[in-house]
């Protein structure tokens, strides 16, 4: 019999994580082909959450706890999780219930046909405005950054095979991106359409700062693109600034009497030096994390685990 392991992040959840576990267990009672298991990981939550989680393990043999030291971000935690999942399937889903614990059975099932990995898919996304926004910049940055199918939807409910979990968590430099690694371990991925539901209280954990680091994990950890972009620019840049010399030059001899433009110097000075200082912000950013990494700082810091070794 196969074991299935459920992954769950944790922040800012104890009025729903208790529906979240339960939708689970009512879910595969009714699959009876496979066991199961649950990991629930709390990103040092300020609310009572790792409380809650605590009481279930407490109840349950079968759920795991874990708890962080600091708030060490999503993908963290799933990292964490998957290092502590023992399934031969590990699906991932979130805290809020805005996920649909009920329609796994669709992602178990395109597992069995053969797919290596299967994300969930949404019709009407029911995210805020900005949330919503995010998601479409981050769709964007995976499609051109990383190299995913236009067709292909990445969402943060998902399931995996055990050999991709095996290959996913070798990676252990400080900055985990899980899409990322995914896309890295296979290319048989398929799409299924699951609901999305409403959000039944609080609001979500990620700010304008989180997105930001989450996007720029996703481009520096495992795309160069950026760099070539940048060399891109500069070349372009370059080429600008010598055809627009040689016009002036020309311009010159042909009229001696034009007068040389204060102002457009400036602008192109001012131009050209902005995007050196992004290039150099870019290889920057490259070099800082290739030195923390080598620091090895760490993806995350467990304070406390229950129910698992």
């Amino acid at each position: 019999m196969k074991k299935v392991s459920f992954v769950i992040p944790c922040y800012r959840s104890a009025g729903t994580l208790g529906g979240v576990v339960e939708e689970i267990e009512s879910t595969m009672r009714r699959e009876e082909q496979y066991e199961y298991e649950i990991v629930l990981v709390n990103d040092c939550s300020p609310d009572n959450t790792f409380e809650v989680i605590r009481s279930l393990c407490k109840e349950k043999a079968y759920i795991k706890g874990i708890d962080f030291a600091k708030n060490f971000g999503q993908h963290a935690a799933l990292m964490a999780g998957l290092r502590h999942a023992a399934g031969d399937y590990v699906v991932c889903l979130d805290d809020d219930g805005q996920t649909p614990a009920d329609e796994v059975g669709k992602l178990l099932d395109k597992l069995e046909e053969g797919y290596d990995a299967v994300y969930a898919s949404y019709a009407h996304k029911k995210h805020s405005l900005f949330r919503n926004l995010g998601s479409k910049v981050n769709e964007l940055m995976t499609r051109v950054m990383l190299g995913k199918p236009r067709e292909l939807y990445v969402s943060s409910y998902f399931a995996v095979k055990r050999y991709i979990v095996d290959d996913m968590i070798r990676y252990e430099n400080s900055y985990p991106y899980v899409i990322g690694l995914v896309l890295r371990a296979t290319k048989n991925i398929a799409n299924v359409p699951v609901d999305h539901r409403e959000r039944k209280e609080g609001h979500s954990g990620y700010t304008l700062k989180k997105l930001l680091n989450l996007w720029m994990n996703g481009f520096t950890a495992f795309s160069v693109t950026p760099l070539r972009i940048a060399t891109t620019v500069g070349i372009f840049c370059a080429c600008g600034g010598f055809a627009y010399g040689i016009y002036t030059i020309v311009k010159k001899f042909i009229n001696p009497d034009v007068p040389m433009g204060f102002s457009s110097l400036m602008a192109a000075l001012v131009f050209i030096g902005g995007m050196i200082m992004v290039m150099l912000g870019m290889i920057g950013e490259y070099i800082g994390r290739i030195y923390i990494s080598l620091n090895n700082s760490p993806q995350y810091v467990i304070k406390e685990r229950l129910n698992a070794e």
